[in-house]
């Protein structure tokens, strides 16, 4: 999530460089619905860790 949120996401730059027109306002503009998935994410993972521990929990 760190490479795709201002101020020093890296990949925003590296988007941006790819399209050599327009904002990078827009590049950001174009990651906030991924930066809300992972979040979304994140949560799900912190208020119910067995979602990430069923595999492991299997044996």
């Amino acid at each position: 999530m760190a490479l795709i949120t201002p101020p020093v996401g890296l990949n925003l730059y590296v988007v941006q460089g790819a399209r050599r027109s327009g904002r990078l306002g827009e590049v950001m503009i174009g990651a906030v619905p991924y930066v809300l998935v992972m979040a979304a994410m994140v949560a799900l993972l912190v208020a119910v860790p067995d979602v990430a521990l069923f595999l492991p929990n299997l044996e």
